[in-house]
């Protein structure tokens, strides 16, 4: 089995309150912390990457992004997902390769740019583009911009990912959807859905999330600013 099938498989089967929790490596050595954890796969988060990398989120040069992905993938034997924005104003079959060849096996896919939502046909039908010239070798997780950037109608969101997993996206993540939604979604969306975790216990735990109706949990830069957080009280006290 490919890692890319592996990846897919662990998505499937799931009991409630039982979601595969992807923690967000932001470079080689949290990917490798996050393995040796037992974590059976990962994923990237794009805001994480670009704070190791010196840039703000959204900002990062789609070869930076990418050669970040490489290393991180080149660290750890299991699957790795990459959060790759909007695509970087690639063409679907140009992305897809220059996903290949970090070795990812999944990506996150935005449905707005710079704050402001796209057409969902014609994100539908960039999410069917990118699937075909993948070939099954990527994992397609499509990110639903609704709660982040509209106006939060859980209707819009549901309709919005009735047309990505119609269009072949493997998963549907509604970013910011308030987990009281959550049951709501559950019950208007085909396949699996990705909600969001929090790393600072201030939200309601994976396991919760899960028998909400989320078949996987991740973090965005979660843990890189949980990191830096720790970095910055060592640093105070040194001081």
């Amino acid at each position: 089995m490919s890692k890319a099938d592996l990846f897919r498989a662990l998505h499937h089967g799931r009991l409630p309150g039982d979601p595969l929790v992807l923690p967000g490596p932001w470079d080689a050595a949290a990917a490798r912390v996050f393995e040796e954890a037992g974590f059976p796969a990962l994923a990237t988060p794009s805001a994480g990457v670009a704070a190791s990398l010196g840039y703000a989120d959204g900002r990062t040069p789609a070869g930076e992004m990418f050669a970040a992905v490489a290393r991180i993938v080149r660290a750890v034997d299991v699957p790795v997902s990459a959060d790759i924005e909007g695509g970087y104003g690639l063409a679907p079959r140009e992305l897809v390769e220059r996903l290949l060849e970090t070795g990812a096996v999944g990506c996150n896919l935005e449905d707005s740019v710079d704050g402001v939502l796209r057409d969902p046909h014609e994100q539908a039908d960039r999410l069917a583009a990118v699937r075909e010239a993948a070939g099954g070798r990527l994992f397609v997780n499509a990110r639903v911009d609704t709660f982040a950037h509209g106006d939060g109608d859980p209707s819009d969101a549901i309709a919005r990912a009735a047309a990505y997993v119609a269009a072949g996206a493997d998963c549907v993540y509604p970013i910011g959807a308030p987990p009281t939604v959550l049951p709501l979604l559950r019950a208007g969306i085909a396949g699996p859905l990705n909600a969001g975790g929090r790393v600072d216990g201030e939200g309601p735990s994976p396991a919760v999330l899960g028998g909400l109706g989320a078949t996987r949990v991740t973090f965005g830069p979660g843990f890189q600013r949980f990191a830096a957080a720790a970095l910055r009280a060592v640093g105070a006290e040194l001081l």
